[in-house]
């Protein structure tokens, strides 16, 4: 194990040293990491339990672009070493291809492949390719090996493709089966001339994109990054669907990864929390049937520490108000995620944010997203059709009805 991590150690001392890091590396696209759940939760992940000798190509669209870029992997929750054959980044062209003129091999500490240690996570060392702001890229990783799927993000919301054998720097795939969660793969740098501010979006479902289209960039990060974008500023999306704030739900407590999701990244400089609907919501359902709904107090102490966090590293920690769900899997085992009881809740929470003065500012998610008529449900606009979760079209409303002067602060 210690030989492990002084190899880890001297992959990101070379990714640090490479002549070719001369600007300022900043986060501009990130999927947080979290754990397969098997039968403990009563959703499927949607994804194999293993791959061998397979490609996984990917595609994120990134908020700013740079002179050079580098990509994590991370193995936060495997059994056994995760063995990357080879990885490959390029310009993305839509449907699985890339743009063979702008393939490059990564490399992680000089070599072709990487062995990464359970629990850990690598840095590449940086490519010299360039990329403008909004652009789409594909990374591509060969697994030589049987591979459990053991990290991954489930809700990525943008198509990867699987291939048997190694084709990263193939211009198009053909795919053997196409997968929505991302695998593996957890942020994207870009490095940039000098100091760039980054605003991460820190949340569940509907700061992660369900309800949006796959493939159509239209979650509430991806257009505030639009937005921000000719600002020179990036937005990356913390979110996970199905996250709480004090407890685990699907991934980790968002008290435990905070520091990772958000702290770590190069650039942080603000960070928008909207966090707490599966807090008050998963208890006394399947998710959670032996747990009581959270407390407004609960919920609010958990607020005062991240804020806590934030303040000691720097960052201007924005709150956002819990949008309405009544309705919510009505009809289904999970109708009791939603209840006039939970919904008391929901209304002092908000209350609180916007009253007690403890974020640096508010964004009033709630008032932009809820039916002037029943204040407890979505607007029909803004509704995917679940009650719970924006659509394109309310995505759209929400992220433009934020103000960038609340988020960024004093520059």
């Amino acid at each position: 194990m210690l030989q492990s991590r002084l190899a880890i150690a001297a992959i990101l001392l070379a990714a640090a040293a490479s002549p070719a890091a001369a600007g300022v590396w900043t986060a501009t696209w990130a999927a947080s990491p979290e754990a397969t759940w098997g039968a403990k939760l009563p959703l499927p992940t949607r994804i194999p339990a293993t791959l061998a000798d397979a490609t996984v190509r990917q595609v994120a669209r990134i908020a700013l672009g740079g002179d050079g870029l580098r990509i994590e992997i991370s193995n936060r929750y495997g059994p056994e070493p995760l063995q990357i054959g080879s990885a490959h980044v390029a310009a993305a062209f839509g449907g699985g291809a890339i743009d063979p003129k702008t393939d490059h091999a990564v490399r992680f500490g000089g070599s072709a492949k990487v062995s990464v240690p359970p629990g850990q996570a690598v840095v590449s060392d940086p490519v010299d390719l360039s990329v403008a702001d909004l652009a789409k890229v594909a990374v591509s990783l060969y697994l030589p090996k049987e591979t459990p799927l053991a990290t991954f993000h489930w809700d990525g919301k943008e198509t990867a493709y699987v291939a048997r054998g190694d084709h990263g720097a193939a211009e198009k795939i053909s795919p053997e089966s196409t997968l929505e969660a991302r695998l593996f793969l957890t942020a994207i740098h870009v490095e940039r001339p000098q100091s760039t501010a980054v605003v991460a979006a820190f949340g569940d479902s509907i700061t992660d994109g369900d309800g949006v289209s796959v493939d159509g960039d239209r979650r509430w990060p991806d257009i505030l990054a639009e937005r921000l974008a000719p600002q020179g500023v990036s937005v990356i999306n913390a979110g996970i669907s199905g996250a709480r704030l004090l407890k685990p739900g699907m991934g980790e407590a968002g008290l435990d990864r905070f520091d990772r999701d958000v702290l770590a990244q190069p650039g942080i400089r603000s960070v928008i929390v909207m966090m707490g609907t599966n807090d008050l919501a998963w208890g006394e359902t399947p998710f959670d049937p032996h747990s009581a709904p959270f407390l407004p107090a609960a919920i609010e102490d958990g607020y005062r520490k991240l804020v806590a966090r934030a303040h000691a590293r720097g960052v201007r920690i924005v709150g956002a108000t819990i949008t309405p769900f009544e309705g919510a899997f009505a009809g289904t085992p999970i109708a009791n995620f939603w209840n006039p009881a939970k919904n008391r809740v929901r209304l002092a929470v908000n209350e609180w944010i916007r009253t007690s003065g403890t974020f640096d500012a508010v964004l009033d998610f709630d008032a932009v997203a809820r039916d002037p008529n029943d204040v407890s449900k979505l607007r029909a606009d803004v509704d995917s059709g679940d009650h719970l979760h924006p659509g394109d079209a309310g995505n759209a409303v929400v992220a433009e009805g934020i103000d960038l002067g609340a988020v960024l602060g004093a520059r």
